[in-house]
């Protein structure tokens, strides 16, 4: 294959994982940001940590706030592609959470857990392939060339962080 044909095939693949990016980041970040001051048409962060209480999970106004800050931050992170294997591990851990708190109702929207998992499956599909080129992350150099190392480390700490959040449940 020619080198133009190879530019063009990984210009292309940067876009889409720009597209990507930016689609579930800025959704999560929005969802953090209802959850986190009612913006968006959001309850805010009483009724969400109402929400935490109600579903067995210990402290939680504090849950509340680590879960809305990290679909805020992690939101962020993935649409900028900045810090992009702890930005998926952020969503990651909070979507583990959530579908465990739905779990009981099915699998389809609007009360099931297609949704969460979709957004888990696309976190971890981030952190697993890297960024793209048009990220943030191309400017640290420790992250400008993509390891598939961080990738795994980072699903691996939003699984554990996820399974220990949902272990103090009552």
């Amino acid at each position: 294959m020619s080198n133009h044909v190879e530019a063009q095939q990984q210009r292309g693949y940067d876009i889409g994982l720009l597209l990507l990016r930016a689609c579930l980041g800025l959704t999560m970040a929005a969802h953090g940001a209802q959850h986190l001051f009612g913006w968006f048409g959001g309850v805010g962060l009483a009724i969400t940590a109402k929400s935490f209480s109600a579903n067995g999970y210990l402290a939680a106004d504090v849950m509340a706030v680590v879960a809305a800050v990290s679909e805020l931050l992690g939101g962020l992170g993935l649409a900028l592609g900045l810090l992009t294997p702890l930005a998926a591990a952020a969503i990651i851990g909070t979507m583990i959470n959530a579908t465990a708190v739905k779990w009981s109702n099915g699998f389809f929207i609007p009360k099931g857990v297609e949704y969460e998992i979709v957004l888990a499956v696309a976190a971890a599909a981030l952190a697993l392939t890297g960024p793209g080129r048009f990220a943030a992350d191309s400017f640290l150099p420790v992250l400008r060339a993509h390891r598939l190392r961080y990738g795994v480390s980072a699903v691996a700490l939003a699984v554990v962080s996820g399974v220990v959040v949902l272990l103090t449940r009552s």
